[in-house]
């Protein structure tokens, strides 16, 4: 009857010692899995953000371009001659519309 009891206990030591293990398996694995979730979605992130950081920056280079051309007159003159219909004295200005 002792032999028994010892068995028995024994077995639901090993029962308990392989359920515990299980859980804390599948505790690290999802935690594991929810951290490269964060990791995966962070990196895709970067990539957008480093994207709009390039289209940024070439937007800041041609408007820096843009205003050191306006510092010059003769630009700023032809550009209004041009958009805003502006004429020099004596100059008829007649439009052709765009096709």
């Amino acid at each position: 009857m002792a032999k028994k009891k010892n068995k028995t206990k024994r077995k639901l030591r090993f029962f308990s010692l392989g359920l515990l293990s299980i859980i804390t398996i599948i505790a690290i694995t999802f935690t594991l899995g929810k951290y490269w979730i964060e990791i995966y979605e962070k990196y895709q992130q970067k990539k957008a953000l480093e994207k709009q950081l390039i289209e940024l920056q070439e937007r800041e280079l041609q408007l820096k371009v843009d205003a050191d051309k306006l510092q010059d007159p003769d630009y700023i003159a032809r550009y209004a001659r041009e958009k805003y219909l502006y004429s020099k004295d004596g100059e008829f200005i007649i439009k052709i519309p765009e096709e």
